[in-house]
Parts: structure tokens; C-alpha cells; sequence
């Protein structure tokens, strides 16, 4: 990566190259560019996320499902295949990440993805599931700012799946959580690769 991949506008040449991945069963022919998360293709962390969905909680099947970071949409698109009724938000700080996104769900064929700044999202919006490899590079302040502030925004029977390293503190987070949310119950439900998938249910 050229600059961090959270750079709200890159300054480095937009130089998109082809992606061809596998997500939800099909073989997709997408697109991505440079200073993007994990642009060469699908990252180990958002893999093993993607990997072990049927371990966490399903969403409603009319729900709103969040991918908080999309990069270049692994996850939001993902989530549109399964889950075609669903509406899908794919929220990213970086303009660029945004635009591979929404290039990508249109080269998916996917009518159900909007893709959209942080600073857009309503206040009121309250998502039923939050499916994010969260950006912990960013630095533990921020970090739980940003954590705090959407996981806030969960409908009450909503639920939040996050893939973080063990490595990068994922069982210290997944404390921090509990204590910050007491309403919410945080478990470890499946860990590979180095990496734990932890899941915040529904509000008790």
C-alpha cells in the first residue's frame, strides 16, 4: 500500500488492475486499485470471517447488514449474495474504497449494496448485523471510538461479527467490549489461522 488504507482521499495514481475472487460460491470478476486494504486479493483475516458465517447469528432475512471498512467489498458483497433480500451498507472513510466497491456490486450484478461515507449515514440508521474486519491498525483510541460509535448503532436485537488477530489483541478486545457494552454478551465463536471471530449479540 502506497498510503494507509484508511486515507480519506489517496493522493497515490489510481491504478486499477482486475480481481478475480471466489465470494459466497461464485467466481467474481472484479476490480481494485492501489492504497486499498489488502488490494491483491482476499486477506486471511476477512477469509476466515467469510469462512465460518455459519457460525454467527444469522441476519434478518429482509435486515440491514453493515460492513463496517468495505475496502474494496469482500465482505458487503458477500453478504448481498447471501442474503439477496437484505439491504447492505458498505461504509469506508476512503472515497477510492468506496468507488471499488460500488463498481464491484455492479459487476456482481448486485442491486442491493449501497455504498456510502461515514458522515452520510443517518443518525437514525440501526443495522441488524455489523459484519466487519475491523481497521485495528488505526491505534487503540481510535479504534474504540470508531467501535463504540457503531456498535452503539445497533438495533436492539441486532448482532455484530468482527474478525480480529490474536496477535492484535483480540481477546483483550473482546473484554473491553463486555465491559463497555454490559447489555450485550461477546463471545469467541470460532477461531483459525491465527485469528478469532467475536461476536456482540442482542441487547438483553
Amino acid at each position: 500500500m502506497d498510503q494507509h488504507y484508511f486515507t480519506p482521499s489517496p493522493t497515490t495514481e489510481d491504478r486499477r488492475f482486475p480481481l478475480r475472487v471466489r465470494l459466497a460460491g461464485r467466481e467474481l470478476d472484479l476490480v481494485s486499485s492501489a492504497s486499498v486494504f489488502s488490494g491483491h486479493g482476499l486477506d486471511k483475516a476477512t477469509a476466515v470471517l467469510l469462512d465460518r458465517l455459519d457460525e454467527i447469528t444469522p441476519p434478518p432475512a429482509e435486515g440491514t447488514i453493515l460492513d463496517l471498512g468495505c475496502g474494496w467489498g469482500p465482505i458487503a458483497l458477500t453478504a448481498a449474495l447471501l442474503h439477496p433480500q437484505a439491504q447492505v451498507w458498505a461504509v469506508d472513510v476512503s472515497e477510492r474504497a468506496r468507488e471499488l466497491t460500488a463498481e464491484n456490486a455492479r459487476r456482481a450484478g448486485l442491486g442491493n449494496v449501497r455504498v456510502i461515507s461515514p458522515e452520510e449515514v443517518p443518525e437514525t440508521f440501526a443495522p441488524d448485523a455489523i459484519w466487519s474486519n475491523p481497521p485495528i491498525r488505526i491505534g487503540k483510541p481510535a479504534l474504540h471510538a470508531l467501535l463504540l460509535e457503531w456498535l452503539g448503532r445497533l438495533s436492539p436485537q441486532g448482532t455484530a461479527a468482527m474478525v480480529v488477530g490474536k496477535n492484535l489483541g483480540a481477546d483483550p478486545l473482546a473484554r473491553w467490549l463486555g465491559e463497555q457494552l454490559p447489555e450485550r454478551e461477546v463471545a469467541k465463536v470460532a477461531s483459525a489461522k491465527g485469528f478469532r471471530v467475536l461476536e456482540m449479540g442482542p441487547a438483553l
